[in-house]
């Protein structure tokens, strides 16, 4: 059986129960995360998983709710891996692979002279081998691939596609992503406004994590519908595409009020009669 876990179900603003936007799925064997937003990487830990369990990272694009936690899981994974986890393999639209360069190259990076420093200290080259690790110590080496709509990773016993999600081309490329595998399937919406060519790539999945940023009263009123989906966006496009389950999750602090809570999701479910799941950090579901 497939697992989820929601490390992060929150926007760019910090609260105490949600920020920024992770998730982890374990499928045949094998531990996935979508973005890397925010502490995911001690949510990670918070949640019983380990950094170096994951061995796939997709982005759906690159604003810093999504990626910022990139290079303390990066390094952290290397750092705890005493080199005997495979190579982490990372996909996602440009940036990704000038993303990494910037973080981990021996010349520009902007953490080198950490790994470097661990690679070379001898208090450092301890530890490392104290954790099982053989020297000499390697630098860290990232797999990444910068991809765009279709076929993204096919492992044999799961696969991923993307498909174009709308939310602010074209200053930066987003996608959403669907996960088959025998379990089940399952869609990550990244941020999107309702669009058919994330519904498409939704049709008749088991599960579709989907941002709901606001009350969509709220948003048409305010102009932050546009390249964002609301309660009624997510329930429209979960009906749409004929999905099992809806999870809503990239929730702002006011949906995530009492109030505007209890309405939103009976919003949502006038709309949209399967299941509605009210995402919250740490929880984690099967599939």
């Amino acid at each position: 059986m497939a697992r989820i876990y929601i490390l992060g179900a929150g926007t760019p603003t910090p609260t105490p129960t949600r920020f920024g936007s992770s998730y982890v799925v374990e499928v045949g064997g094998e531990h996935l995360m979508v973005d890397c937003g925010p502490a995911a990487t001690h949510k990670l830990v918070k949640a019983g998983l380990w950094p170096t369990q994951i061995d796939y990272l997709f982005f759906t694009h690159h604003h810093f709710d999504h990626d910022v936690d990139y290079p303390c899981f990066l390094l952290t994974r290397w750092d705890q891996a005493a080199g005997r986890a495979r190579e982490l393999q990372v996909f996602g639209p440009p940036p990704t692979t000038e993303f990494t360069r910037r973080i981990l190259d021996a010349d520009v990076g902007a953490f080198a002279h950490d790994w470097i420093a661990r690679v070379n200290a001898p208090t450092s080259q301890t530890v490392y081998v104290n954790r099982g690790g053989v020297l000499p110590r390697m630098p860290p080496t990232v797999g990444t691939h910068d991809v765009g709509p279709g076929l993204v990773h096919d492992s044999g016993a799961w696969k991923v596609t993307a498909a174009p999600a709308e939310h602010v081309q074209p200053w930066l490329d987003s996608l959403a992503y669907r996960l088959d595998s025998p379990e089940g399937s399952v869609v990550f919406t990244g941020d999107t406004q309702p669009c058919q060519t994330v519904i498409d790539l939704a049709r008749d999945a088991d599960v579709m994590l989907c941002m709901c940023w606001d009350d969509q009263e709220v948003m048409n009123g305010n102009g932050e519908n546009v390249g964002q989906c609301g309660t009624t966006g997510a329930a429209e496009m979960a009906r749409s595409a004929g999905v099992k389950k809806l999870v809503l999750s990239h929730m702002g602090p006011h949906l995530s009020s009492h109030g505007p809570l209890e309405k939103g999701i009976g919003d949502v479910k006038r709309i949209y009669d399967g299941e509605v799941v009210y995402s919250e950090e740490l929880m984690a579901f099967d599939l």
